[in-house]
């Protein structure tokens, strides 16, 4: 990453890098708006239109970016361009992307800025929180688009864990660092092989994902959609009941294998690509393994002993449920709040957790918590060996001091935000399970919460609009790790 010059952050010149990289993810999504029209326009559905003028009016805003603001990246981005690349994008992506939903015919979205905007931020961040009622019957380009919105916002994610949050040194990301985003280097150009080898184990999960719903009872759009979110571990489904109205066992085995491939380190997988089998030996792998088992055994006890299914049946409905809130993909087999308290207060809990770094998920992250579970140990043994020298040691290295307050840091900043989200909801009259339900998991970009109103079986369609702006905030929030949003909002950053 190149030394910052003495140009002021908010100068034309200084944010052409920034303005241009965004045109290119414009023209990009532009050609991608092209999908769901020919579906459209191929089963006679007049929603073709609202896609094509969409894609027509983000191509040329695109392309007037990318000739006004022409720059030559190879010198790659300094940590303040960074900085406002990430959140400036996704808010912007979001804006085009919510263009066809608003001009379509489908009347939860028509016109509505709100629910538009709402869907289309819920895909980009693969939250899959959802405003629609009424999927089995929704238009096949509505579906196919926010489908393609989360598998998008996966790979997109995916790029940005690697190549930028880890050199903007915040919420311990540093310690994944690679020759693509050091500090000292320049971001983009290294960071192109890496993202480039993902991408197509990102697409190569996808096919073999879809190839594996349709022999198991889908159709091909249907697997195609669900493949699409499944591993963007992004939860929108094509129909009301999510994957359960399918009732199929297959189609929720298949999902909890490409769930949990989301939920790993991409990175790894490059590894072993390129022969590398010391790749598995990534802590983060076992360690989410090992939790996902635990709690699996755990709820598949209590659900058989409660006679509430019989063992093969508990055993498959708490797998998936249990993969599914953890990897923050956000599917259900059922409605798993009518389990009882015990499964409640199980759900609600994992709601926090999330995936590995590297990868789809959001959440607080596998490495964050084995990071704390290291200094947790070290302190308690301080205590009772007062002079005694307790390493704090991380993949073989030890943990530096700038590691350990950036992950401490990033713990008390999730929870005031969650804090103060949860507060904020209940000013709006809603109940506190379902504000401190809405507040993590839009936060943690799950989607589904918790109660009757957005439960697994509910939607955010009746909730105010003010509270869904709120959420949309919450979601970038939490797919940008706090800090690339936040820090937006310190005057020093504005200051040059």
């Amino acid at each position: 990453m190149r030394t910052q010059g003495p140009v002021r952050t908010w100068s034309p010149a200084y944010l052409r890098p920034v303005l241009y990289l965004i045109g290119g993810m414009l023209a990009v999504l532009a050609v991608a708006m092209l999908l769901p029209a020919a579906v459209d326009a191929a089963t006679g559905h007049p929603q073709w239109r609202a896609f094509a003028l969409s894609a027509a009016v983000t191509l040329v805003c695109g392309g007037l970016l990318l000739y006004v603001a022409k720059s030559d990246l190879s010198d790659g981005l300094t940590l303040r361009q960074a900085f406002m690349l990430t959140p400036f994008a996704w808010v912007t992506i979001a804006l085009f992307s919510a263009l066809p939903l608003y001009l379509s015919d489908y009347a939860q979205l028509r016109g509505n800025v709100t629910n538009a905007f709402f869907e289309a931020i819920s895909g980009l961040t693969t939250t899959g929180a959802t405003v629609i009622v009424g999927l089995d019957q929704a238009p096949p380009g509505i579906l196919l688009w926010r489908a393609l919105l989360q598998w998008m916002g996966g790979i997109g994610i995916i790029a940005v864990a690697i190549a930028i949050l880890p050199a903007l040194g915040v919420g311990g990301m540093q310690l994944f660092r690679t020759e693509s985003s050091d500090r000292s280097e320049k971001v983009l150009p290294r960071a192109r092989a890496i993202v480039s080898t993902i991408g197509l184990i990102y697409v190569g999960f996808t096919i073999a994902c879809a190839i594996a719903y349709v022999l198991a009872g889908m159709t091909p759009f249907e697997a195609v959609a669900h493949a699409l979110t499944t591993v963007a571990t992004g939860g929108f489904s094509t129909s009301d009941a999510s994957l359960g109205h399918w009732q199929s066992p297959a189609i929720e085995w298949i999902a909890v294998v490409f769930m949990i491939l989301g939920a790993l380190p991409f990175v790894v997988y490059v590894g072993l690509v390129r022969g590398n089998r010391q790749a598995l030996r990534n802590s983060q792998v076992w360690t989410l393994l090992a939790f996902c088992a635990v709690v699996i055994a755990l709820l598949t006890g209590w659900l058989a002993l409660t006679g509430r299914y019989g063992i093969t049946d508990a055993l498959r409905h708490a797998a998936f449920n249990v993969v599914s809130v953890v990897t923050t993909a956000g599917f259900a087999s059922t409605d798993y709040t009518l389990w009882g308290n015990v499964a409640i207060g199980i759900f609600f809990g994992l709601l926090f957790v999330g995936g590995c770094t590297g990868s789809t998920t959001g959440g607080i992250k596998v490495f964050r918590f084995e990071v704390m579970a290291r200094l947790l140990r070290s302190y308690f043994l301080q205590l009772i060996y007062p002079r005694g020298v307790f390493p704090r040691v991380y993949g073989g290295k030890p943990l530096s001091d700038e590691v350990v307050g950036s992950v401490v840091v990033f713990f008390s900043l999730y929870f005031i935000c969650y804090g103060v989200l949860t507060i904020a909801l209940m000013a709006f009259d809603l109940d506190f399970v379902t504000s401190a339900s809405a507040a993590v998991a839009t936060l943690s970009n799950i989607g589904p919460g918790l109660g009757p109103i957005i439960g697994p079986a509910g939607t955010f369609a009746t909730m105010p609009d003010a509270a869904k702006w709120l959420l949309c905030f919450a979601m970038l929030l939490g797919r940008l790790e706090l800090f690339a949003v936040l820090i937006l909002f310190v005057p020093s950053f504005w200051r040059g």
